[in-house]
């Protein structure tokens, strides 16, 4: 029939469209064909729970499979029971959606009182595991941030050493600045100055950069000491 021949050519597209890495378009571009979810046949279902759940995408398949499982005239198609195992498996376990998978196989009249705890069964257990990997994971995590912290909390600790020896070599330096005589050390630098530039400073060329010179070391030596410390000038 036409219904069979439609199924066929979208189970070949579906397959072409995974073989191709595009698996992200599968499900709209299935719904192009059959518009709504509850339309899907159960073969082109079963293809898209197995591919998204093998890309380990099932929340693709969330909403569609849903609609699909509550719909009345679906749940009397005999492959109704075996797309219901299948959405619980590869989709609504993995995201730990326990209370719908429940709900779910208590609503199920396919299933007898025997699959029914069976299945019960496997949504507990498969909850205890989701709930241990959750505990695994909040340790590892504890444990990383109080490795975190504890790397932190040296460095800070380095960082404050450094900054102390730092300080005492510069209260070291300045009280040794201190007992220089202000003069003899402008002297020094004028000289430095007048060896490294090779200027002359009996040219007249030579004043301006000698009044600078000057300038500049009269403003380092008052952002240096403060009025309260400077050392007296003496001549």
């Amino acid at each position: 029939s036409s219904a069979e021949v439609k199924c066929s050519l979208c189970v070949v597209g579906i397959q072409a469209l995974a073989e191709m890495n595009r698996w992200r378009e599968v499900l709209s571009w299935v719904l192009q064909y059959y518009h709504i979810p509850e339309h899907l046949p159960p073969k082109v279902l079963e293809l898209c729970i197995l591919l998204y759940s093998k890309v380990r995408e099932p929340q693709v398949m969330l909403e569609a499979g849903s609609r699909w499982l509550r719909d009345q005239t679906n749940k009397s198609l005999p492959e109704y029971g075996s797309l219901l195992e299948l959405y619980l498996l590869h989709v609504l376990l993995p995201l730990g959606r326990f209370e719908g998978a429940e709900e779910l196989v208590r609503g199920c009249d396919v299933f007898d009182s025997e699959q029914q705890l069976a299945f019960l069964g496997t949504i507990c257990e498969s909850r205890c595991q989701w709930t241990q990997r959750e505990e695994m994971h909040s340790a590892a995590e504890e444990q990383q941030d109080a490795a975190t912290e504890t790397v932190l909390g040296a460095l800070s600790q380095k960082l404050l050493t450094m900054l102390t020896l730092l300080r005492r070599a510069l209260r070291s330096m300045s009280s040794h600045f201190y007992l220089l005589p202000y003069k003899k050390m402008l002297l020094a630098t004028f000289l430095l100055y007048l060896v490294v530039v090779r200027l002359d400073p009996a040219s007249p060329t030579s004043l301006p950069f000698v009044y600078k010179l000057v300038q500049l070391f009269r403003q380092a030596w008052a952002a240096v000491f403060s009025p309260i410390h400077r050392p007296p000038i003496q001549d």
